[in-house]
């Protein structure tokens, strides 16, 4: 796929890229480590007759090199090695080679000279600078995609949430994604298994209290609820606050509440009343 145009074109691109750059640093590491030798000065010894290079495209430079040897008889000292690249391609295939030679190149290009830094670092550290350089690389070949092909706002959100939901090169190649799921799944089983053992703590802790206290338990909570739902509550008569610890009584038509010794009602005076009237909504006198 040369050109992926949609969103989901240029995801399976991006997959089949990582999973290629991924291969070459795990499964085939030890090829990949061989191929980014860095190379050293090689001194050209005036005894052979003939000099030879890595790359076939420098037969120019071994004929100069030749040239000097014949005339000169001088020893020539050469670098083997250039700066070479890590590529991933779609079909999840990798190559260790050269830069591209057109500038700009097609695509955005890897992170270059990955060969010189290989012999001046632990290999697993070189691994791992590789690998994040990798992802950036890979990060910035989809969105090049998708600024070429006009993905708007929302198609460049959801491209990113599809790429963040794998794990990344460097995760993959230092194992940093499995200690995540390994630590999630720990952190998973001790939550449940916390919730697990306080729902039988307070299980049982339910069943050794008596009927008895359960209820007034649940009637206290009630009068929480109540004294909450009352604070602000106001005597229509004094004004006062209400007090869970003080009768109330409520007007049927005015809907206001009074102090039940402000209006000379009792609990027991107040069971036998159907509709209690205020003494205000009780003098209103009804239009003729």
């Amino acid at each position: 796929m040369d050109n992926p145009r949609t969103v989901e074109e240029v995801f399976r691109d991006f997959k089949g890229r990582r999973a290629a750059v991924i291969k070459a640093l795990t499964a085939d590491v030890e090829e990949f480590y061989q191929q980014c030798d860095p190379g050293t000065l090689s001194q050209i010894d005036p005894s052979e007759k003939e000099i030879w290079m890595t790359d076939p495209r420098d037969f120019v430079y071994k004929a100069f090199a030749i040239f000097v040897f014949m005339v000169f008889d001088q020893p020539i000292y050469l670098v083997e090695k250039e700066n070479l690249c890590l590529y991933g391609f779609p079909s999840e295939q990798w190559e260790v080679n050269l830069p591209a030679e057109e500038v700009p190149p097609e695509l955005p290009e890897p992170a270059l000279g990955i060969n010189f830094a290989r012999d001046g670092m632990e290999e697993n550290d070189w691994l791992a600078l590789v690998a994040v350089h990798s992802d950036a690389w890979l990060l910035s070949v989809a969105f090049y995609f998708g600024a070429r092909f006009g993905f708007d706002k929302a198609d460049r959100k959801r491209l990113f949430n599809m790429v963040n939901d794998l794990p990344t090169v460097f995760e993959a190649v230092t194992g940093a994604a499995k200690k995540q799921v390994k630590d999630k799944t720990s952190v998973s089983n001790h939550s449940n298994n916390k919730s697990k053992t306080n729902q039988k703590s307070r299980g049982s802790e339910t069943q050794l209290k008596p009927p008895k206290a359960k209820k007034e338990e649940e009637e206290e909570g009630l009068d929480e609820e109540e004294e909450d739902e009352h604070g602000d509550t106001l005597c229509g008569a004094c004004g006062g606050n209400y007090a869970s610890d003080e009768f109330w009584i409520c007007c049927d038509i005015c809907e206001k509440w009074f102090h039940g010794k402000c209006v000379k009602i009792t609990p027991a005076r107040a069971e036998h009343i159907k509709q209690y009237k205020c003494p205000s909504c009780s003098n209103k006198r009804a239009r003729p």
